[in-house]
């Protein structure tokens, strides 16, 4: 039987998992050449649907905090990352921002109070070799302003994420999630206007439904998932798990796009798995796990997390 703290990972795992498929999803089903329309739609209708679901808008200091982490979390990373992805080779920029679990260590030791070990460190470290083995190319080029953004994506991210575990909200954990993606996404909409112009007048069935994924499973589900996961774990742990997106972005590049997969690759799968368990194990005198079960508030009609 698997422990408490063991079914939250396996179910937090799902969110980076599905983030990878990005990518493949992204060149397959989505017009080319609109990366932030693509990140608009990600953020703003999953927002507006969980905010429709839950029915709860922010109260008090939650009105400015989840404009903040909306802006961590969704519309500063996901401005910054397609910058990197235009300006990078994307194994440069996964390679990166596979800083962001060392970033969050960091960050969680002096605003949370967690402990800062050498295995966490040494983890962290060999997670960023993993990710470089699994995706780097020998040729890959650097560019200034990319590598300044792919390391501002990871900046902002490791702050969001250690920001959400600080400010815990007593709302909803959907109703949480949804505040953010549309806080992010009334923030990327005037960027993408800009940079991109208007959406294209016509678009087919194979882009709407690469944007319905986008929108209901690439955010919607996987970010009420990954903050699931931040309200029951330290933020470290949850952060180690990100580097499943580049391990699950190879893998399904290699099964569905007819992608190599060169044995340095499968290597640094390895490596980066070694790394996320590492990064994951506990002392016996660790931090517990809260349980993220919630029940049903019978005036409400909401789900609340209940600790």
């Amino acid at each position: 039987m698997l422990n408490n703290r063991t079914r939250v990972l396996l179910v937090t795992a799902l969110a980076p998992a599905i983030w990878g498929t990005t990518y493949a999803v992204t060149t397959s089903f989505l017009p080319p050449g609109r990366p932030l329309l693509a990140a608009v739609v990600r953020a703003l209708p999953a927002g507006l649907l969980l905010v429709a679901v839950t029915r709860r808008l922010p109260t008090g200091a939650w009105w400015w905090r989840a404009l903040v982490l909306g802006a961590l979390n969704i519309g500063a990373f996901f401005a910054l990352l397609f910058v990197a992805a235009y300006r990078l080779p994307g194994g440069v920029a996964a390679t990166v921002g596979a800083v962001a679990p060392l970033l969050t260590a960091g960050l969680s030791a002096g605003l949370l109070g967690e402990r800062l070990s050498l295995r966490t460190v040494i983890a962290g470290a060999t997670g960023v070799a993993g990710v470089s083995l699994l995706v780097l190319q020998a040729d890959a080029r650097l560019d200034v302003v990319g590598v300044a953004a792919a390391l501002g994506g990871a900046v902002v991210m490791a702050t969001g994420v250690v920001l959400s575990k600080r400010w815990a909200s007593p709302a909803p954990l959907l109703a949480t999630t949804g505040w953010q993606l549309v806080a992010g996404g009334v923030l990327l909409l005037p960027v993408a206007l800009f940079a991109e112009g208007m959406p294209p007048s016509s678009l087919t069935a194979e882009n709407l439904a690469g944007y319905a994924y986008l929108t209901v499973v690439g955010s919607a589900l996987a970010y009420a998932l990954w903050f699931r996961g931040l309200r029951a774990l330290p933020a470290t742990d949850v952060t180690f798990l990100g580097l499943l997106s580049p391990m699950v972005a190879t893998t399904v590049g290699w099964l569905a796009l007819g992608q190599s997969l060169s044995a340095a690759q499968v290597a640094g799968g390895l490596v980066v798995l070694g790394a996320l368990v590492a990064g994951q194990k506990r002392t016996k005198s660790g931090p517990r796990v809260r349980s993220p079960r919630t029940h049903l508030h019978s005036n409400t009609r909401h789900l609340v997390p209940r600790s």
